[in-house]
């Protein structure tokens, strides 16, 4: 047979109903009978009877092959093909392949040729040990439909590994007074091959002191002795060195040697003796630490310390020496290892009792490992698909799996079901395999996506189970347009902000997938104030953020209106609409504007208050306003400064100037008040305002007091020269302004004949300026009116004040008129056609201190454009 072994490479190895190999037995006929005269025919009858035994097999359709061991990668090992009676094309249409639990695939199919190749290496004594005989298993499944073919793959054992010894020396202290027969174990050595190959003998070098004897074990392992055949002297021979050669039955044949050093104590004549020579037990898998499985006892007839006895683990190698422990004076055997049933099902340990004086006794433990269900079962996935159409039929085949269990009996047998999902079901289609189909129509609108749970069970006593997962995706069509999530979205946004700042962000949602759930975002064309609404804002295509495309100012614009659509990807495409507004907010960018008394550099207004004015007199009031809305347009007023604080005060929300206590002689004739008009915004914003106020009851008194508050000191000297001037300059205007108010009058009486003639309606016309169009600012219209008559004169002051300019009317105390034209206020203003502003002052000639007004008085102020 070991002759032969490199001729059975690649072939078929058929095993009969008795379980004969008819490979083997055909082989070893063609060598008994190769020189026989009758050879040949012989040789034919045996392959026709391994041809008939092959027919047996293909019908029943399990295939047996025997390879040696480590053959190279795509080494033929069989024609499955022509062995299982299959066609390439049934091998490529049922999908062929191999199926095996294991974690390293020896084998390949190669399913255009059909035949069994070597895929990896095969070791036989990694992959077996020291089991005979070596084989490993698979199956070979086709589906449509399915079948299945077990195939069992012999390894046949090549003899490459020599014998070893686990140490390189061995040590022996043997006392001079041994008997003559007594008995020292050697260490076995250890070859991985099996049979022929394996150990098969040992060898002992050549003394005076020592036979070899030779023993085999229960699983067929050889182990040596020395027996003593001459007893020892110490102080002839304290040392001896021998060596120990083992040897296989391969061809050619492997050794392997290890040294001996045996050392003479002295006289200790009685040797350890086990009261069993086999001691049995068993172990459950899995058991803890410390579990106690037997003990062992060994007596010595000597006493003191030569009769001290010691128990240990021979020469214990492999798994054994890191499962079990053995107590050195108790000889109590317990476990230190974790135990698995599925690798060792049994051990056998050989316990030494050792004295003293170095004699020794041998036992052996035999040890049994009992089953028990810790192995759950284990779902392997064949095949599966991880989308599924929701449109797809009932009976849909989603995965292949199969389902095994390492454990033996009842805790091996397994079944297998579906948790939590109404969906699906699982069909058992061969042993061991399942199929995982569908058993309603999906609806990806109602569920998307499926986590379906695949249980596995074993009968134990408690059961175990397994858990496998499959993540399966129903795909999609375009049938749900996209959803906003508010039906209207309202956002605001500051005035003077910056160009594409983000305003708000829009979303919309469709509950269809990939394409079909792609949105795009588009504004609606349509015109905001004449222009096109882009040219106001925009929005982001894919992240539906909307920026605004230019600076927006409140005072021109307050809201935008503007509809987006937001457009999905499938084919057709679906949309839908939503509306988004936009409210422009008011910042405080705007200070306030005093718009009485109107100030200026080059002439004085003063306020005149008698003498005789009581607590509380009006003296008179500050206009202004803020061109910003709601609490930035808040005004409030404050005395900044004062010739006399004690004697005025202004009201902090009305700007009225009053005083606060009763004027009296002492109290100086010019007051100049500085007053502070703030608004309410943050920051706030303010502008500040001079009120020159007389106290005096006569109007010369007025004129000689005030000519300094129109000159600086520097300008003293030249009094005269200027008041020459200033009186030759309101001259001009005082005759200008009377032609220009004849020209207005004549044009207004031509112009109210003109519509009490005509059915035409009259619309009356607000100038632009100051006015609040949504109720918030200060002013209700464009056009204040003011009425301050007294009650002793025949005539009015008429005040025109120019809305939010702020001019400074001259004052001439030799004059009965004054009349300016308000300088433009760049700033504020900047219309080409601002309004001219004049302000008159008509004083009777009879009376000139009937300017001044009581508390009773009333005047007229009016405001008016050209």
């Amino acid at each position: 047979m070991t002759t032969n072994r490199t001729r059975n490479k690649g072939t078929k190895a058929v095993t009969g109903a008795s379980g004969i190999n008819i490979n083997h037995l055909c082989t070893n006929v063609y060598f008994l009978i190769r020189h026989h005269p009758r050879g040949r025919l012989q040789l034919r009858r045996c392959v026709k009877w391994q041809a008939g035994f092959s027919i047996f097999l293909l019908f029943v359709g399990q295939i047996r092959y025997s390879i040696p061991e480590e053959m190279k990668k795509g080494s033929l090992i069989g024609n499955v093909a022509q062995d299982l009676g299959l066609d390439l094309k049934r091998l490529r249409t049922g999908r062929a392949r191999i199926v095996t639990g294991e974690g390293t695939q020896y084998a390949e199919l190669k399913t255009d040729k059909g035949i069994l190749v070597v895929s990896e290496r095969i070791d036989r004594e990694q992959l077996c040990g020291y089991v005979t005989p070596c084989s490993f298993s698979f199956e070979i499944i086709l589906e449509n439909p399915m079948e299945l073919h077990p195939v069992t793959i012999e390894i046949l054992d090549e003899n490459d590994h020599a014998p070893s010894f686990q140490n390189k020396e061995l040590k022996f202290e043997i006392s001079e007074s041994a008997t003559l027969g007594s008995r020292f174990l050697l260490e076995s050595a250890d070859d991985h091959d099996v049979g022929l190959n394996s150990l098969q003998n040992y060898i002992l070098s050549p003394n005076n002191h020592f036979v070899l004897k030779q023993h085999s074990n229960t699983d067929g392992g050889k182990y040596a002795e020395m027996v003593l055949q001459k007893a020892l002297d110490r102080e002839e021979r304290p040392h001896l060195s021998l060596k120990l050669i083992a040897v296989d039955g391969g061809n050619p044949q492997r050794s392997g040697s290890v040294n001996i050093d045996v050392t003479v104590l002295d006289a200790n004549d009685n040797a350890p003796v086990f009261n069993q020579t086999v001691y049995r037990a068993y172990v459950l898998e899995n058991a803890p630490k410390g579990t106690y499985i037997t003990a062992v006892n060994a007596t010595d007839a000597d006493a003191g310390l030569n009769g001290r006895i010691t128990y240990n683990f021979y020469k214990q190698k492999g798994a054994a020496a890191q499962l079990f422990n053995i107590d050195r004076d108790t000889g109590i055997v317990s476990v230190v290892g974790e135990i698995d049933h599925e690798k060792y099902t049994k051990f056998e340990l050989t316990v030494e009792a050792r004295d003293q004086g170095g004699l020794t006794d041998l036992s052996k433990i035999a040890l049994e490992v009992a089953d028990v269900n810790d192995n759950a079962p284990v779902i392997n996935t064949m095949s599966f698909s991880s989308t599924v159409s929701e449109n797809a039929p009932s009976d849909t085949t989603i995965a292949i799996i199969n389902v095994k269990d390492s454990d033996t009996d009842d805790n091996g047998k397994v079944n297998c079901f579906i948790e939590g999902s109404e969906d699906f079901t699982i069909k058992s289609t061969l042993r061991n395999y399942y199929s995982l189909v569908t058993s309603a129509i999906l609806d990806r609108e109602q569920l998307s996506e499926y986590n379906i749970t695949v249980i596995a069970t074993d009968s134990g006593k408690p059961p175990l189970t397994s858990r496998h997962f499959f993540y399966l995706k129903v795909t999609d069509v375009n049938d749900n347009p996209p959803v906003f999530q508010e039906s209207v979205y309202n956002s605001n946004l500051l005035e003077n902000n910056s160009p594409g700042v983000s305003i708000l962000t829009i979303r919309a949602r469709d509950p269809d997938e990939n394409q079909n759930a792609r949105i795009s975002y588009i504004i609606e064309e349509s015109d905001l104030g004449g222009s096109p609404v882009g040219t106001y804002v925009s929005v982001n295509a894919e992240s539906g953020v909307v920026h605004a495309v230019r600076s927006f100012d409140y005072e021109q614009i307050k809201n935008i209106k503007i509809t987006i659509k937001a457009q999905d990807g499938g084919s057709p495409p679906l949309c839908s609409n939503v509306t988004v507004n936009i409210f422009i907010q008011d910042q405080n960018d705007n200070a306030p504007q005093v718009l009485y008394p109107v100030q200026s550099g080059a002439s004085v207004v003063a306020e005149i208050v008698p003498r005789s004015a009581d607590v509380g007199y009006l003296v008179t009031k500050v206009v202004a306003v803020d061109v910003d809305s709601g609490q930035n347009a808040w005004l409030s007023y404050k005395l900044q400064k004062a010739t006399d604080r004690a004697l005025f005060e202004v009201g902090l929300q009305n700007g009225e100037i009053r005083t606060v206590r009763q004027v009296t002689d002492k109290d100086a004739v010019k007051q100049r008040l500085t007053v502070v008009v703030e608004d309410n915004g943050q920051p706030s914003r303010s502008a500040t305002v001079n009120v020159n106020v007389a106290v005096a009851d006569s109007f010369p008194e007025v004129l000689s007091e005030f000519t300094d508050f129109t000159h600086d000191k520097e300008y003293n000297n030249n009094l005269t020269l200027y008041l020459v001037l200033a009186l030759a300059a309101v001259s001009f205007l005082f005759i200008t302004c009377l032609v220009v108010i004849v020209s207005v009058k004549i044009y207004r009486w031509r112009q109210s004949q003109l519509y009490y003639k005509s059915n035409l309606p009259v619309i009356p016309y607000y100038p632009p300026r100051y006015a609040d169009t949504v109720g918030t600012g200060t002013l209700q219209h464009a056009y204040n009116y003011e009425v301050y008559r007294t009650t002793d004169s025949r005539r009015s002051d008429c005040k025109f004040v120019r809305p939010a300019s702020q001019n400074v009317l001259m004052v001439d105390p030799n004059s009965t008129l004054t009349v300016q034209r308000a300088p433009s206020d760049k700033n504020m203003l900047d219309d080409l056609d601002s309004p001219v502003e004049v302000r008159y002052y008509f004083k009777p000639w009879h009376h000139p201190i009937s300017a001044c007004c009581d508390a009773a008085d009333s005047s007229v102020s009016f405001v008016t454009s050209w």
